[in-house]
């Protein structure tokens, strides 16, 4: 989230697309509904399903799934064609006014530097045009990032809208309508989403045209607004901040890339440049400090200025590392072995039955977890032949999270310490201490046999008081990072150098446990709001820590106009005290004592234009979000039909070889989207009895319109099949889903919760969810396409 949970209630008007919060994340929504029930904010759900989330919107707006973009661009188009956007603040704190290279181009459906032969764009071809090596600036100018935005959006008029989403053109407007009312600078809108979004080969795109139409409005860095991105079960936030994904190291720092020899190279191709002179690129600036202060972390004094701070030691991957890669690699037989920690990948992958075959195909796995899962049973799954399966597998009983103590990061970046609740149980151990003790393992082989790069192992650092089993609090520690000189630890990244004598293993973390102590114990709450939320906003500063340095509130300069004062006086983010010479308020997202005036810093002090970036070349699939069908649609793009998927998704199976396995509606006529329940977690919950009690048995969800075309009643048992798989389940015949006009096609869509599969108690519900979803990935991410793909559905 750029703001956080409680902030919600300080909205006038919420969008929710891609989520259902009272179901999915029942906590957090309160603050939605103290926004509606306080202050009278309105709220639009958008989505297929009439959840209990659209039971208490203002409006629920049924959308194909998929098509978010044609909804945000349609609003997008409606609020510049009306003048409706925040000018001011456009022209203040966004790249609206830079000038695009004339190289740039959008035609048929595709941008400029595509190329056919990798399927990949190169990104750097869209840039913007440079005088004495600065962006140029002119938002008259025809290709100023302005103008260029309305012609991109000017397609999406409200009956494009329709066609594409299936939204009404006349529900269309009287959205539009609302939304355009909050571009004013009382006004605040936030929009809310989750894996509704994310979960598509076109996912960056979706959240990112959502804030398109935020910075338009005016409504990025201020109290209220933002784009709130709702995380799934701890501690999805702080995993992904300190690098579980593929492609970054911890604080979003790059991995290093082929080629690149030292540092130098690496800070050329990764860093952000200064692209106007009163841009601060805070991130840019000082990613030498951040990346040398986490090798030294890692390589203490093994890591000297002589040799790049060990910069030799981290691998230069020449291939993508993402989730469906590594299986990818194993259905080709490359790939010997997978450790699998706390998640499942046969229920979690796309395309579940060739997973199957990739675990097959393994030499070895080994799974980590308190509960036996449908991956280290994997061979047990039903069709499956265990006397041809030579996979060798390892169960590691793992703690739950109630066993252990340490930090969970909230969706408002909020990372509260907790204590462990039970000890662990039987021969359970931690995960880090399993790692630990096999990291003590393999450096002990390397000892005794040698290798070709032993270094990278044996100087790996782990100074705990019991290296074998370290305390998650020495963790915690090592991750604020310390000055070598003295010892003490930092209470802020300002003070990381590049000289090495400072250690960060994740510099955003930097100031959570400072010298004075843990400040993710912190818990100065509601108990007494008067002195723990001095500012009335809600930010309570001493309870936990947020990062980066417990700033409640991203991009908050933002919130103020040019001379300092906040859009809204009633919702300050922060504002310019003249008296004591600094901003009050929130943690200043800027510099805090810089005052304003014609020559003060660009409000986005972490982006080389200093402003919010309409137009971005840090993604893999254009500078604009566009709209693009899914890989399985039941029609064309009517934008352009000859290129109506993202000719940028990543296509495993054909870069593989393997057979086609996409559908098409001549086949499969329905569309499907996945979701979860209250009652489930995921797939864990399987294993708690009361839960499996609330919801016993696997279903999907039918339209009664569809279910009478097919002779399907509630109850009874349906095969729900696509090119990859099925399942046979129980119907759950519903008004909930409706049929949709699509390009002047009626359109079904079919709802599958995910949580079942063949262990837990109810083995007999073995079906799982994702035996339908195909194998493709999104081109920035390769996050799979769970949310919208074609299926048949038949009563059994």
């Amino acid at each position: 989230m750029t703001n956080h949970w409680r902030d919600i209630r300080h909205a006038d008007l919420i969008l929710i697309n891609g989520a259902n919060p009272a179901e999915a994340h029942p906590v957090g929504f309160r603050w939605v509904m103290r926004a509606k029930l306080d202050r009278g904010a309105k709220i639009i759900h958008a989505d297929p399903r009439f959840t209990r989330t659209s039971a208490v919107a203002d409006r629920h707006v049924r959308i194909r799934t998929g098509t978010d973009v044609a909804y945000f661009g349609g609003l997008i188009n409606y609020v510049l064609e009306n003048n409706l956007y925040h000018r001011e603040y456009v022209e203040f704190a966004t790249n609206a006014g830079l000038v695009v290279s004339p190289d740039y181009k959008f035609e048929n459906g595709m941008f400029n530097g595509f190329n056919q032969q990798t399927g990949a764009y190169n990104t750097a071809a869209w840039a913007y045009e440079m005088e004495n090596g600065q962006a140029k600036v002119d938002v008259n100018h025809p290709r100023s990032v302005l103008n260029l935005l309305r012609e991109h959006y000017k397609r999406y008029t409200p009956e494009m809208v329709e066609r594409i989403t299936g939204i009404p053109r006349a529900e269309f407007l009287e959205v539009a309508k609302m939304v355009g009312e909050m571009g004013r600078p009382d006004k605040v809108m936030t929009i809310v989403y989750a894996v509704g979004l994310t979960h598509h080969t076109t996912g960056v795109q979706l959240i990112r045209s959502g804030a398109l139409l935020q910075l338009l409005l005016g409504n990025m860095g201020r109290p209220g607004g933002g784009m709130n991105a709702e995380r799934g079960h701890a501690n999805i936030q702080g995993n992904t901040d300190h690098a579980i994904s593929w492609d970054i190291l911890p604080g979003y720092l790059r991995v290093p890339a082929p080629g690149q020899q030292n540092l130098a190279d690496y800070l050329q191709q990764s860093a952000s440049k200064k692209l106007r002179p009163n841009s601060v690129n805070f991130f840019g600036e000082n990613y030498r400090k951040f990346m040398v202060s986490l090798l030294k972390t890692w390589y203490g004094d093994a890591a000297t200025a002589a040799n790049e701070f060990a910069f030799d030691y981290l691998p230069k991957p020449a291939a993508n590392a993402s989730w469906m890669s590594i299986f990818d690699q194993a259905l080709r037989g490359k790939m010997e072995g997978v450790i699998l920690s706390g998640m499942t990948a046969t229920s979690i992958g796309p395309d579940s039955n060739q997973v199957l075959q990739a675990l097959s195909n393994l030499k070895w796995l080994c799974v980590m977890d308190p509960f036996r899962t449908t991956s280290s049973e994997f061979w047990t799954a039903p069709g499956m032949d265990p006397a041809k399966i030579q996979t060798e597998v390892f169960m590691l009983p793992c703690t739950h999270w109630i066993e252990k103590d340490g930090s969970f990061v909230n969706s408002g970046r909020w990372s509260q310490w907790k204590e462990q609740v039970l000890p662990p149980e039987g021969e359970a151990r931690h995960d880090h201490w399993v790692l630990a003790d096999l990291y003590s393992r393999v450096k002990n082989l390397y000892q005794q046999q040698g290798g070709k790069l032993p270094d990278p192992v044996l100087k790996l650092t782990l100074p705990y008081q019991d290296p074998a089993r370290p305390a998650l609090d020495e963790l915690a520690q090592e991750i604020n990072g310390k000055s070598l000189a003295t010892g003490q630890r930092l209470a802020t990244f300002a003070d990381l150098k590049d000289d090495g004598t400072t250690t960060a293993g994740d510099w955003i973390y930097t100031g959570s446990y400072p010298q004075s102590g843990n400040l993710m114990k912190r818990r100065e709450g509601v108990q007494n709001p008067a002195k723990n939320d001095p500012t009335g906003m809600g930010f309570y500063p001493n309870w936990a820590w947020a990062w980066p340095l417990n700033r409640r509130v991203l991009y908050n300069r933002a919130s103020a106009d040019t001379a300092g004062n906040p859009w809204d006086p009633k919702r300050p983010g922060i504002k310019w005290d003249a008296a004591a010479g600094k901003w009050v308020g929130d943690v200043p997202d800027y510099p805090p004592t810089s005052a304003p005036g014609p020559d003060a810093p660009l409000p986005f002090i972490m982006t080389g234009e200093g402003t919010g970036r309409l137009f971005s070349n840090g993604v893999a699939d254009g500078p604009f979000p566009e709209h693009y069908e899914p890989v399985e649609s039941p029609v064309q793009n009517p934008l352009h039909p000859q290129v109506s998927a993202t000719p940028a998704a990543f296509l495993y199976d054909q870069k593989a070889g393997r057979p086609n396995r996409f559908g098409t509606a001549a086949d499969f006529p329905y569309v499907a989207t996945s979701y979860r329940l209250t009652e489930h977690e995921h797939y864990v919950t399987q294993n708690v009895e009361h839960l499996v009690q609330l919801q016993p048995e696997a279903f999907v969800e039918v339209p009664a319109g569809l279910a009478a075309e097919k002779g399907i009643e509630n109850g009874d048992m349906v095969r729900v099949s696509s090119k990859r798989g099925k399942l046979e389940v129980r119907a759950v015949v519903t008004k909930r889903l409706g049929p949709l006009q699509v390009d002047g096609k009626k359109v079904y869509q079919i709802g599958i919760p995910i949580h079942w599969g063949f262990v837990g108690i109810n083995t007999g519900q073995h079906w799982l969810a994702n035996a339908l979803t195909p194998f493709v990935g999104d081109a920035s991410a390769r996050t799979p396409e769970f949310k919208a793909f074609l299926v048949n559905i038949e009563k059994m």
